[in-house]
């Protein structure tokens, strides 16, 4: 069993074009998230899976490694599953794990990703694992890009919407650590054998409705761990952005 850590990193963003190689703190984004990753314990091999020459030495020259793969893929899921594949030169194990890690959070705790790994490894009733954070506001609750998430007992992931779910039929929902409101982040552990199963099925009618990709797998009828964290995660869409997280960054490099 071997565990990768595959980061995509497209050059093209409609909201921030060349995101990946925007300057945060003296360093490209992709840089730092591959850096924030490779203190993970447990994976054998940290990628970028990108469709840039540009980004390949950017990764390079900070020590990192990337993969190419063609720019037309339908989503970062099969984009980690090609260049796996191109990084290898073959496919993938049935019992490996893939880890697939948003390009532009350089702020990722290390320790979700050992905990995502680590759900598969100890337990092999799961296809995939994700992460979700409780939900802290009315406006968070309500608004379409913060995708939900209904859990089983087990923490496993019964549905994930962009509606308010679920629906308290008699009262206000209340928010905090211990309710049932929260909300998904976008990281992603796959099971080698699902994995490779997951990209030969087209999207089905609730993820081309919703635009989720993980329904494909509920469709399919495979079952997702969930792991609670109270990290929300900081991500990168803007250049406000960029300007707001290359401080933190900036602040932390100088501890």
């Amino acid at each position: 069993m071997k565990v990768y850590g595959i980061i995509p990193s497209r050059f093209g963003s409609s909201r921030f074009p060349g995101k990946p190689l925007a300057v945060l703190a003296g360093r490209p984004l992709v840089a730092w998230v591959v850096e924030a990753v490779k203190k993970a314990k447990g994976l054998d091999e940290v990628l970028v899976a990108t469709d840039d020459e540009r980004i390949v030495k950017a990764v390079e020259e900070y020590g990192g490694k990337a993969v190419m793969t063609p720019s037309d893929l339908p989503s970062g899921t099969d984009r980690i599953a090609c260049a796996a594949r191109n990084f290898l030169g073959c496919d993938f194990g049935d019992d490996d794990i893939l880890v697939n890690i948003q390009g532009d959070e350089p702020l990722i705790d290390p320790a979700l990703v050992e905990q995502l790994a680590a759900k598969l490894k100890n337990d092999s009733r799961w296809s995939m694992a994700t992460a979700v954070t409780p939900i802290r506001s009315a406006s968070d609750f309500a608004a379409k890009s913060v995708v939900k998430v209904v859990l089983d007992r087990d923490d496993g992931a019964l549905y994930f919407s962009r509606a308010p779910i679920p629906c308290d039929r008699d009262a206000e929902p209340q928010f905090g650590s211990s309710s049932l409101y929260v909300r998904h982040l976008g990281i992603y552990a796959y099971r080698g054998a699902f994995l490779k199963k997951y990209i030969e099925e087209p999207p089905c009618p609730l993820e081309k409705t919703e635009k989720l990709e993980q329904l494909r797998a509920l469709w399919m009828d495979a079952k997702i761990a969930v792991v609670r964290t109270d990290d929300e995660g900081v991500g990168v869409d803007t250049p406000e952005d960029a300007v707001r997280v290359g401080k933190i960054l900036a602040s932390r490099a100088g501890k």
